[in-house]
């Protein structure tokens, strides 16, 4: 008895001794999920740790590394794209809503959509509509869904206060607010003296296009398949911005504006909610935001700007992946983002739009003027039957030839759309 109690005894320990690799290996196989984002300044980067960290501490089973990725260039999602190659890139990551189609082509993004289908929390519905028409579209003819939206954002008219007082003039936005009266604004501010602009704007596409989309012109035709600049809206959107410039009323083009806005010598300083931060930080004289003004199209226009939360299509676990892009896109967490005052909630919801408009309780900055331009804004396009990156280009080195006056419009826009033409060509 005394030997089989004892040979029982050690295969006992045996056997425990055994198991303790396994049941340890059981313990470190949680799921690890790296993420990123382009944080704008180190106010983000704490916002978007503490989001992580909260999330990680919920979601059993999970841990999450968040990765703030640097530079506002391209170079950031050229990062990303050496690192989805290399097989180093995060599991989830922000890119820019422009990109989105360049990743999905490349098949450097998951197709989310088989994923989503099974969950029953989640709602297309929720979100703007202009970006999710993107982020469904399909490559192959089935269904697609390259990732959510993280936020939008738009343009306003920053104006100062103080100079709009000195010239006599009403604050932009109260009564008719159309481009004759934005452009006497211009005038009359630029007439207060040899350092005083009415009006500044940076060089980039959103900007001349503003112009261009407001006088019933588009940068595409209708499915986003050619050019459709080739014709008299954008003569007119481009003549106008021009005489700005031709006449001294407008910060010279290719000018950082903002820091002239930021010391006062600006009257109004066209940006997006992005700049608010900023802002308020920054500009020692009294300011807030207008609507943009109403063009000759006679209705109300604005630029729609957004980016998305993808999935690594490489990613070991897509399925945490998917749950982790609705958690960060869920209405707290984008209430939390936009608390920062720089973006706008990527959902439509209610709750998200009225958790948006309490931001910055103690600026005073005009919140509604943001939430009604993402309501008529133009989305800006991923192209997925084109080169954005070509296109862009052309674009950009033909309006400025306008604008210096080396270039009438009228030229730009008959010659432009075949210009292009090839860029269209090579992608279908």
């Amino acid at each position: 008895m005394n030997k089989r109690y004892l040979s029982l005894l050690l295969i006992s320990v045996l056997l425990a001794v055994l198991a303790l690799p396994i049941a340890a290996q059981d313990e470190e196989e949680e799921t690890v999920l790296r993420w990123r984002t382009r944080p704008d300044n180190q106010a983000e980067i704490d916002v978007y740790t503490a989001v992580s960290e909260a999330i990680d501490a919920e979601w059993e089973g999970v841990s999450l590394v968040y990765e703030p990725g640097g530079s506002e260039s391209a170079s950031y999602q050229d990062v990303l794209i050496t690192e989805l190659e290399a097989g180093t890139a995060p599991d989830v990551f922000w890119i820019p809503g422009t990109d989105v189609a360049r990743f999905a082509e490349s098949g450097l993004i998951l197709n989310l959509a088989d994923i989503a289908a099974m969950d029953e929390n989640f709602n297309v519905e929720d979100f703007y509509p202009g970006p999710m028409s993107f982020l469904t579209t399909s490559l192959d003819d089935g269904e697609a869904l390259w990732g959510l939206p993280r936020d939008v954002s738009a343009f306003a008219i920053y104006y100062n206060a103080d100079l709009f007082d000195e010239a006599g003039l009403d604050y932009p936005g109260e009564g008719d607010w159309t481009w004759d009266e934005f452009l006497t604004a211009a005038e009359e501010i630029s007439a207060l003296g040899d350092e005083i602009y009415g009006f500044g704007m940076n060089a980039w596409w959103a900007n001349w296009g503003y112009f261009v989309n407001a006088a019933g012109s588009s940068f595409f035709n209708e499915d986003y398949t050619a050019c459709g600049l080739d014709n008299e809206g954008t003569v007119t959107g481009l003549n106008t911005a021009a005489m700005m410039f031709e006449e001294g009323w407008a910060v010279p083009w290719g000018t950082d504006a903002e820091p002239p806005f930021l010391a006062g010598n600006v009257g109004m300083f066209m940006n997006g909610r992005w700049a608010t931060p900023g802002v308020i930080a920054n500009a020692d004289f009294n300011w807030n935001v207008a609507p943009l003004p109403i063009g000759p199209s006679g209705e109300p226009t604005n630029w729609l700007f957004w980016g998305a939360y993808v999935v690594n299509a490489n990613t070991e676990n897509p399925e945490a992946a998917w749950e982790l892009v609705t958690r960060l896109t869920s209405a707290e967490v984008q209430g939390q983002v936009a608390a920062l005052g720089a973006n706008i909630p990527s959902r439509a919801t209610e709750e998200a739009i009225e958790l948006f408009l309490n931001t910055l309780p103690d600026s005073g900055v005009n919140n509604q003027v943001f939430a009604d331009g993402a309501a008529v804004g133009v989305t800006e396009a991923p192209l997925f039957f084109g080169s954005w990156t070509d296109i862009d280009n052309a674009y950009g080195t033909g309006v400025t030839a306008v604008f210096n006056g080396e270039m009438t419009a009228e030229e730009f826009a008959s010659t432009i759309c075949e210009q292009v033409a090839p860029f269209f060509d090579e992608m279908e």
